[in-house]
């Protein structure tokens, strides 16, 4: 098990079946059964037109009264409804917020101050407040010992909120950065915690429902047809029921939690084939070979950060993030009779080609889907607020989080916390095997793209010379965002 970082895991069953009486004409092809426990095969979905030729993603994740995640869709074939919602945000958005800016900046210690100005008031933070005067991404973290301004900054651009119920920029479709999310990294790595403290969360299937499983394909191993396909999917995904959701580090009532629950569980769609990717992105069910697949085989994938992507200043205080910052990564684990999972500490070619492909990937399939994006602003976000925490920003800046970390006075853990998922399981004919891919897990740990080995040097200078080059003086004292 990776020790000690950001991480987001998943766990997929693959289990094999070699047909009894199949005769080697039959026409199986390679084409995908019914997918049985998230709406059905949602390959086929429509997306969200939100201009001509660019399609977005429709898909969210919803969870119900019981704690039970899953997948819905909201689609815009025609762009209607999203172009209505796009010119009713253009008209309410005051004029400097809507333009696009390549550098904006945002002081968190004059933002907390403004918050706490509004609840005074008796009044809710604005809805610039809450997202971040439209950020799209922390590229630098900067601070300014003497007026004790600790700023984060890069682009930004006017947002609407898309049916799904996302916040997108009006100009990129890129996710814009929530108060909401950047409050609880802040709480993870506030003052006085410990730096190495886990964030993240895990969605796993019973060892009763792994050992269910495993019976059942004992049972009917040696005596399978084409036929029989909806029955081996039905099966599996009544054997292995429901599975576990657990969050590490953050609470699980919010917003935060549901990014990485949706995140990861939404790339294991993908890798069993259960979701189009919309881009050129093989599958983990397009490379496997059923010959070398094992029928007790789990494949175990997760998202880590690109380590090497901070860029400090030598004085420390000014951070850059560089790069992406996401990459997916796997091991293999193998099943037990009873149900007990055990790491083998590497992983399959077909499972190295897929986590590969969906790193490089990466950039063009946030483009598609917005969660993917919210994935990397969440890693972003996390490495800011251990870097502001471990170079002792609170303390030199007199900042306790007064607002921000009181939950009274601004309240995160406002959702249904996701309690557990449903088992998806797809079927695949590789030769004159059936393969059946099932979904289920994930798992995530703290970040360390701040340890010293994982550092890039500021060679010349660059990041200390973009903190200087931001002007404080002349700013109104309620002043929180400027570009």
């Amino acid at each position: 098990m990776p020790s000690r970082r950001f991480i987001l895991g998943a766990l997929l069953f693959l289990a094999w079946l070699s047909p009894a009486m199949m005769p080697s004409s039959s026409p199986l092809g390679n084409g995908l059964g019914q997918a049985r426990g998230c709406g059905g095969n949602t390959t086929g979905q429509a997306g969200i037109m939100i201009s001509p030729g660019v399609v977005l993603d429709a898909a969210s994740m919803r969870i119900d009264e019981k704690g039970i995640a899953g997948k819905v869709h909201v689609p815009d074939p025609s762009g209607k409804l999203t172009r209505d919602r796009l010119q009713q945000a253009k008209a309410a958005l005051q004029a400097d917020l809507a333009k696009a800016s390549p550098m904006r900046k945002v002081s968190l210690t004059r933002l907390e101050r403004a918050v706490q100005a509004q609840l005074e008031k008796n009044r809710k933070p604005t809805d610039e407040m809450l997202r971040l005067a439209g950020l799209t991404r922390i590229r630098y973290v900067f601070f300014y010992p003497d007026s004790g301004d600790i700023v984060v900054a890069g682009p930004a651009e006017g947002w609407f909120q898309d049916l799904t119920g996302r916040f997108i920029g009006m100009a990129s479709n890129r996710p814009v950065l929530e108060l909401q999310d950047l409050v609880v990294a802040l709480r993870a790595f506030a003052p006085g915690k410990d730096e190495r403290g886990v964030v993240g969360c895990s969605i796993d299937p019973t060892p009763e429902g792994l050992a269910r499983m495993q019976k059942f394909l004992r049972e009917v191993t040696g005596r399978v047809t084409p036929d029989d396909r909806d029955m081996i999917v039905e099966g599996l995904h009544t054997g292995l029921g429901l599975q576990k959701v657990r969050i590490l580090g953050v609470s699980p009532a919010t917003h935060f939690a549901q990014v990485m629950v949706e995140a990861d569980y939404r790339m294991k769609l993908i890798g069993i084939g259960a979701e189009r990717a919309n881009i050129k992105l093989a599958s983990f069910v397009d490379l496997a070979d059923a010959a070398q697949i094992s029928r007790n085989a789990l494949q175990r994938w997760w998202f880590v950060p690109n380590y090497e992507c901070v860029r400090l200043s030598d004085d420390h205080l000014a951070m850059e993030l560089v790069g992406e910052g996401v990459k997916l990564v796997g091991e293999d684990e193998v099943v037990g009779a009873n149900g007990q999972r055990m790491a083998q500490g590497k992983s399959g070619r077909a499972s190295q080609l897929f986590t590969k492909g969906f790193t490089q990937k990466y950039a063009e399939l946030a483009r598609r889907k917005p969660i993917y994006a919210q994935l990397r602003n969440l890693i972003d976000m996390a490495v800011a607020a251990a870097h502001i925490q471990r170079e002792d920003f609170f303390g030199q800046a007199s900042w306790n989080m007064e607002v921000f970390g009181n939950e009274e006075l601004f309240p995160v853990e406002i959702y249904k916390a996701p309690v557990e998922v449903d088992t998806v399981v797809t079927s695949v004919w590789k030769g004159n095997r059936l393969v059946t891919p099932v979904g289920g897990g994930v798992r995530i740990e703290a970040p360390e793209a701040l340890e010293p080995a994982n550092l890039l040097p500021d060679k010349e200078g660059q990041v200390h010379k973009a903190r200087d080059a931001v002007e404080l003086k002349g700013l109104a004292a309620d002043r929180w965002w400027w570009d």
